[in-house]
C-alpha cells in the first residue's frame, strides 16, 4: 500500500462477503460478521447491492458494480479455504495478510485455536479500530490471548521473528491461510514468504494459498478501471494496490514443492463455483483466481 490507512481491497472483499451473506450458496456460505467491520459509507453500497438498487451517479455505479462482482467471486474462494481449514485445523492458525478476515469470529472450528493475524501495520491498525464496533461476545481478547495481531510488511520485514515474538511455535503444526495477498507481492517477495513459512511449519502443517493465474482479460479490465479513476480524478484500488505477480499452477506447485510442501489440490474458482452452483457470469475473473492446498508431510 502506498497510502496510510487500511487496504481498500480488504474493504472491497469484506463488502462482497456482506453482500453474499444469506444470498449466495445458502447453506454453504454465511458471514454475518462482515457488515459489522464496515463503516457507514461502505455499508451503504452493500445495502444498495443487496436491494438491487444501483445509484444514479456513474462513480457510485462503478463502486456498486465492483462490490456486486466481488460478492460472486469471493464466495467460492471463501468456501474452498474454509473447507480446507476444517479438514485440517491445527492448534495454531496464521492468516498472512489478514485484512478484514473474520474467520476467528465466525468459524466455530477456530474457537479453541490460537489465531495469529499477520498484516501490514496500517491495515492491522485499521482492523483493530473496526473491531471496536463488534458486539462484546464476539470481540477478541487482547494481544497475547486467543487472537494475536502481528504487524508485518511482507515486502521487507522478517516474518519469523515477528511471529515468534507473538508466541507462535515452530514445533507445533500450523494451518496457514494466505488469501488475496500473493498478487500484490513480487515473485521474489512471494518466494521469500513461502520460505519463511516453511521454516515455521512443523510436520503436519497445512498451507492454503489463494493466488492469481495469468489472464489477459483481467489485465485489460484493470487498465480500464485505472483509466476511469484517472477520469474521475481519484486514486483507485489499482493505483494504490497494483498486482505485481501472477503464477501458473505448475509454477506455484514448484515453489511450494521446493519448500517441502506437497500440493493436495489446486482448483480455479470457476471449477469451484461450478461445483457449488454459484453464479459464474465473470468467468475470466473466476478462471484467474485459484486456491491451492498444500501439506507438510507428518
Amino acid at each position: 500500500m502506498k497510502a496510510a490507512g487500511g487496504s481498500r481491497t480488504a474493504v472491497l472483499v469484506c463488502q462482497g462477503r456482506a453482500v453474499a451473506d444469506g444470498r449466495i450458496a445458502p447453506g454453504r456460505f454465511t458471514d454475518p460478521v462482515a457488515v459489522s467491520l464496515l463503516r457507514a459509507d461502505e455499508r451503504r453500497t452493500v445495502e444498495q447491492v443487496r436491494a438491487g438498487t444501483p445509484p444514479s451517479g456513474w462513480l457510485e455505479r462503478v463502486d456498486y458494480e465492483s462490490v456486486r462482482a466481488c460478492a460472486e467471486i469471493v464466495v467460492p474462494r471463501t468456501i474452498a479455504i474454509d473447507d480446507a481449514v476444517r479438514e485440517r485445523t491445527s492448534p495454531q492458525v496464521v492468516l498472512l495478510g489478514a485484512g478484514l478476515d473474520d474467520r476467528a469470529w465466525r468459524m466455530p472450528e477456530l474457537a479453541d485455536r490460537v489465531v495469529f493475524e499477520v498484516d501490514h501495520p496500517d491495515s492491522a491498525r485499521d482492523k483493530r479500530q473496526r473491531l471496536a464496533g463488534l458486539p462484546a461476545p464476539t470481540r477478541p481478547g487482547e494481544p497475547g490471548e486467543r487472537v494475536r495481531f502481528v504487524s508485518v510488511d511482507l515486502t521487507r520485514d522478517r516474518l519469523e521473528g515477528a511471529l515468534a515474538a507473538a508466541g507462535h511455535r515452530a514445533d507445533t503444526p500450523t494451518t496457514w491461510i494466505w488469501e488475496g495477498v500473493v498478487p500484490y507481492l513480487t515473485r521474489p517477495e512471494a518466494a521469500r514468504t513461502v520460505a519463511a513459512v516453511a521454516t515455521l511449519s512443523a510436520p503436519g502443517s497445512r498451507l492454503i494459498v489463494n493466488y492469481q493465474a495469468p489472464q489477459a482479460a483481467i489485465a485489460i479490465g484493470q487498465l480500464i478501471a485505472r483509466s476511469m479513476d484517472v477520469l474521475a480524478r481519484r486514486r483507485g484500488i489499482w493505483a494504490n494496490e497494483p498486482w505485481r505477480s501472477r503464477w501458473t499452477a505448475s509454477a506455484m506447485r514448484d515453489l511450494l514443492g521446493r519448500n517441502g510442501f506437497t500440493v493436495r489440490s489446486d482448483d480455479d474458482l470457476l471449477t469451484i463455483a461450478t461445483r457449488l452452483t454459484t453464479p459464474t457470469p465473470r468467468r475470466a475473473s473466476l478462471r484467474s483466481g485459484r486456491v491451492a492446498v498444500a501439506d507438510r508431510p507428518a
